[in-house]
């Protein structure tokens, strides 16, 4: 077994803190600096900070037909499992969903507002969906919840998807467009703005190895037929990329995410803003640093890079790799469902770094574990907290935790296969019924927060 110890000898020197931008208190409306932190929460932790659950829109509301991702679900041949379908009904059952994060004594729910909902043709913008997302907000607000909002979970628009994408040279306007008519109807209510969602997952696969050659086949062939389907040239989305064509995507996600913080800005300048980025804590044995430090430049510098301008970075991390002089290093111990050693205290390297190389803090927009062992879930968030919370008494500036996910759901080329949730669904009934690791978490907030933590009725 490899010793915890000697991993983090090797993860990298820490920084001193840099002062933190302004955040907003989602409840009064009036602007602190986040480092003033002058009363603490049970755990040392300061009392502003979030702990939510992260959800997403295609994953959980079901019937997204607009969508980029509906219309891959549904092309021949396709790289997905299954087609998403009504999802977990959370279109209709948002109201619901939240009461559920709040009596788990949550303070933050992240959620995102699906563009093809809000303009599924070009041009044509839906006032209901806005009023929808609106409600959810108001909703959020209502029950002591800071809305974190993300403008782009992964899903476009199908007419986007066919007219270039993110890659076309109106892409970065059109997006900008979309993040001003929300920010219009209720950007004065939210707490954070995530512009975008891993812009670098497909990078992060391909570097481990984790998709195998025929996926790699098959999702070409797939975006082939989708383009036909359509009668364009081409057909893109965001988390189905071929690997030839990762450079020009990160550069036009990297103009997406500049457009999208402008328009942000633009209506409030004083919201929080970033992006979330998914990051795995990469770490080394002696004789490993090397092909550790390539991983990281591969696949998080740019976007840490990037995240110097904005306000803070999102962390998404599930997982930790160790590298050897030959290569990726099996430890012992107990495997997640993506074939790795569960390691709580990866959260903690992801953050640590992820701050050393950007300076600004960090939110952790999802964290979680993929097992069908809901033990594991229930063993793995106070532990990983635990590391979290050593980490920012160590120095690293950490806003928030979003647990990845409130319910199982649609986990994208997997289907509903992949259970991450502290509630599983009923595919036929959509009944939401707790798991044991909804009490851990409940548990560690209630630790956290004390009487705070109590629903507010």
């Amino acid at each position: 077994m490899i010793e915890t110890a000697r991993l983090s000898s090797v993860v990298g020197d820490r920084t001193v803190t840099p002062p933190h931008p302004t955040s907003t208190d989602p409840f009064t409306g009036f602007t602190a600096q986040c480092k003033e932190h002058t009363h603490m929460t049970h755990g040392s932790l300061p009392d502003t900070f979030l702990w939510g659950v992260a959800t997403a829109g295609h994953q959980n509301e079901g019937d997204n037909s607009a969508s980029d991702t509906w219309f891959l679900e549904h092309t021949t041949p396709s790289l997905f499992r299954e087609p998403s379908g009504p999802g977990c009904r959370g279109y209709e059952h948002w109201a619901a969903d939240l009461d559920l994060a709040a009596g788990l004594g949550l303070n933050a729910f992240r959620f995102s507002v699906e563009w093809a909902r809000v303009e599924p043709e070009r041009g044509v913008v839906s006032a209901e969906a806005l009023d929808h997302y609106e409600h959810m907000v108001d909703g959020c607000l209502e029950r002591g919840l800071a809305p974190v909002v993300t403008f782009n979970h992964f899903t476009a628009p199908h007419w986007f998807a066919a007219a270039g994408s993110w890659t076309a040279a109106d892409a970065p306007a059109r997006f900008a467009e979309q993040c001003d008519r929300v920010m219009a109807r209720f950007g004065d209510r939210i707490a954070y703005g995530v512009t975008l969602n891993e812009p670098n997952l497909e990078q992060l696969l391909q570097a481990g190895a984790k998709l195998p050659p025929e996926a790699e086949t098959l999702k070409t062939r797939m975006l082939a037929a989708a383009a036909r389907a359509a009668g364009s040239d081409t057909y893109g989305s965001a988390n189905v990329i071929p690997a030839h064509l990762q450079d020009e995507f990160q550069t036009a996600f990297t103009l997406a995410h500049r457009a999208a913080r402008d328009a942000i800005k633009a209506r409030r300048g004083d919201l929080p803003v970033g992006v979330s980025i998914a990051i795995a804590d990469e770490v080394a044995i002696p004789g490993g640093e090397a092909r550790r430090d390539a991983k990281r430049a591969a696949v998080y510098d740019h976007w840490l890079n990037e995240a110097r301008h904005d306000d803070f970075v999102g962390v998404q991390n599930y997982e930790r790799i160790v590298h050897g002089p030959d290569g990726e290093v099996t430890a012992d111990g107990e495997l997640n469902g993506m074939g790795t050693v569960i390691a709580p205290g990866s959260l903690a390297g992801a953050a640590h770094y992820a701050h050393h190389v950007s300076g600004v803090p960090v939110l952790v927009t999802e964290h979680g574990i993929q097992t069908p062992d809901d033990a594991q879930r229930a063993a793995l968030i106070p532990a990983a907290v635990e590391e979290l919370v050593a980490e920012v008494h160590a120095g690293t500036p950490v806003l928030g935790y979003c647990h990845w996910t409130l319910m199982d759901n649609f986990e994208w080329i997997f289907g509903y296969g992949a259970q991450l949730g502290l509630h599983e669904v009923d595919r036929t009934t959509f009944q939401r019924r707790p798991k044991p690791s909804a009490k851990a978490y409940a548990d560690v907030i209630r630790h956290h927060r004390g009487a705070r933590a109590e629903p507010r009725g």
